[in-house]
């Protein structure tokens, strides 16, 4: 008996890292797991088969159920036969993890169109879409009177939670699916659904495209039980517990799961408060007051701290 024994999952862009991780942790917790994965490079080119079929073998040989699928699930339709996958392999479905993703780094002015569409199509679209067909799914199932305790667990990163140089596609595409995770939650509540985000780390192979001297490792490659840092794998027991009904009063939070750490990320709220007042009185802002009112009351600086004309 596991965290998740009985549950039906389906984990995208698992055929490698974080979600092959992830995919394992599902099946040795339970789970009977859809891999879906086309296998591109990091970049999102080609496709393979292999990655998403040797994760299955890992989870078979290990005593799981497992079965692939290699969908592109930036695709509309191809994200609603995955999820059909589940449902006319297993019977149901009750976990979603989105993790699938790739890298096309660039600065703000070297950018192209592309490879901005690109990173945005994939995480962001691709995670919107899976979400969309899974929670039609559930809510039809909880019309019919069969609701289901389902889950959703979205991959952010502190690139766009925190923010990092040369990749604004990829960060305003992570900050945009924990503002997805939030909405997703919000909404699902009514048909049984929760949605949570998760930041992962390790030593994969989008890492290793950013920071060329950190090698790639694979979840599978770390011994059971064994702790290593970089093991893309080490997020995936947040993962399991997130799609798990132990945690059915967690949904619309963001958590980041790096290394044996797990952090609460507290996102956007509002801070100190400048109010402008004439004779005690509500007014409207003359532009020119702003900026030593919010030195005073927001910044702590002294007055004229943040002008810069001498007024």
């Amino acid at each position: 008996m596991g965290i998740v024994d009985g549950k039906i999952a389906i984990v995208t862009g698992s055929g490698r890292g974080v979600g092959r991780g992830e995919a394992m942790e599902l099946a040795a917790q339970g789970a009977k797991v859809v891999v879906c994965d086309p296998g591109p490079s990091s970049k999102g080119e080609g496709s393979d088969e292999r990655p998403a079929d040797e994760t299955v073998e890992i989870i078979r040989d290990r005593g799981g159920e497992a079965v692939a699928t290699y969908e592109d699930i930036s695709s509309w339709d191809a994200a609603a036969r995955a999820i059909q996958v589940a449902i006319d392999t297993y019977g149901a479905l009750d976990v979603v993890v989105n993790n699938a993703g790739i890298l096309r780094d660039a600065s703000i002015t070297k950018m192209t169109e592309d490879e901005w569409d690109s990173v945005i199509s994939v995480h962001l679209k691709g995670t919107f879409n899976m979400t969309h067909h899974a929670c039609v799914y559930w809510s039809a199932e909880s019309k019919e009177g069969r609701p289901r305790r389902a889950a959703i667990v979205n991959t952010v990163s502190s690139a766009g939670l925190q923010g990092n140089a040369g990749q604004a596609n990829y960060g305003a595409a992570k900050a945009g699916i924990a503002a997805l995770t939030v909405i997703t939650a919000l909404e699902g509540a009514r048909y049984g659904v929760r949605a949570n985000a998760v930041a992962p780390g390790g030593a994969t192979r989008m890492v290793n495209e950013a920071m060329p001297n950190i090698p790639i490792r694979e979840a599978n490659e770390v011994p059971d039980n064994t702790y290593e840092r970089l093991n893309p794998g080490n997020s995936a027991p947040m993962v399991a517990w997130l799609a798990s009904d132990e945690s059915l009063l967690v949904s619309g939070q963001v958590f980041r799961a790096v290394g044996n750490e797990v952090a609460h990320y507290l996102g956007w709220h509002l801070g100190p408060t400048a109010t402008n007042q004439v004779k005690g009185e509500p007014a409207k802002w003359d532009p020119t007051r702003i900026g030593s009112a919010l030195a005073k009351n927001v910044f702590g600086l002294q007055p004229g701290g943040l002008q810069l004309g001498g007024r």
